[in-house]
């Protein structure tokens, strides 16, 4: 799993047709302090995130496409499977 910020969203009137009515995200990764790392992700936002958001993201394709129980098989990478309230770092 990937912790994250969602920096925008996707959209596409033309897609995939297992994507209809699917919101995709765009999600920069961070690190638990809030630093940004490299590169970004497009997920499928499943709990209705929002910009600027922190998200936790499962990255594994295999099993992002188990947890929504797709009707069809649809290519997948990465899902917003939980929009973070807290994050606690214990400092030494």
């Amino acid at each position: 799993m990937v912790l994250g910020k969602v920096t925008g969203s996707i959209v596409s009137t033309i897609k995939h047709g297992c994507y209809a009515n699917k919101k995709l995200m765009l999600v920069k990764p961070i690190s638990p302090d809030g630093k940004e790392k490299k590169g970004v992700m497009v997920a499928v936002d499943t709990v209705g995130a929002g910009k600027d958001e922190i998200v936790l993201v499962a990255s594994e394709g295999k099993g992002a496409a188990e947890l929504l129980h797709f009707s069809c098989q649809m290519p997948l990478r990465s899902i917003i499977i939980a929009i973070v309230d807290a994050i606690d770092i214990e400092k030494k």
